[in-house]
């Protein structure tokens, strides 16, 4: 758990440096900051969840053991998906999943674990419609309580990253209604 106003580091900062040591470790922001885009960026930045004070206790346990679930049966089913190419095109980009990291149009990029994820999950099917709860219960598990705002959230971001033109995506399409078709190859 993390508050972003704290002592010396921000929770945004050891979020960071958890991430680069080990992208598994599950992080819930625990913050005041209320705001849309304390929200993006704690999610951005790889935050699991994001809660914001005051908050209800109950809801609180509710997410921590969700989040500890979706670990365990991560931990437990590592094969539930091939590994993906030690790098590949995701559309123009270029992905290398070990490092976490893409390039796009001479522009280097970070890339978070759900992220990656999500990349994952597209890479796999190019072409197909995914519904917003398929991503979701993929990239985030069955228990997850959120909404698909934060997907859409993940989304927006991802565009940012690996499209040419995020106002015009190409390779992530909208499905509305329905959810996202990944326009692979």
């Amino acid at each position: 758990l993390l508050d972003i106003m704290m002592p010396e580091l921000s929770g945004y900062d050891v979020c960071r440096q958890v991430r680069k040591l080990d992208p598994r470790v599950p992080i819930i922001m625990l913050t005041a900051k209320s705001e849309e885009i304390d929200k993006v960026i704690g999610l951005e930045i790889g935050a699991d969840d994001y809660m914001t004070k005051p908050f209800g206790l109950h809801e609180l346990r509710a997410r921590i053991a969700a989040l500890l679930r979706r670990c365990r049966r991560q931990a437990e089913e590592p094969h539930e998906m091939p590994a993906l190419p030690e790098a590949f095109n995701f559309g123009i980009a270029q992905i290398t999943p070990r490092r976490f990291e893409g390039k796009l149009s001479g522009r280097s990029f970070s890339l978070t674990a759900r992220e990656m994820k999500l990349l994952q999950i597209f890479f796999r099917h190019p072409g197909e419609v995914l519904s917003r709860n398929d991503l979701l219960n993929q990239a985030w598990g069955m228990d997850y309580l959120g909404t698909t705002r934060t997907l859409d959230q993940h989304i927006a971001q991802l565009r940012k990253k690996v499209e040419p033109d995020p106002a015009r995506p190409q390779v992530i399409l909208t499905v509305h209604g329905v959810g996202y078709r990944y326009q692979g190859d």
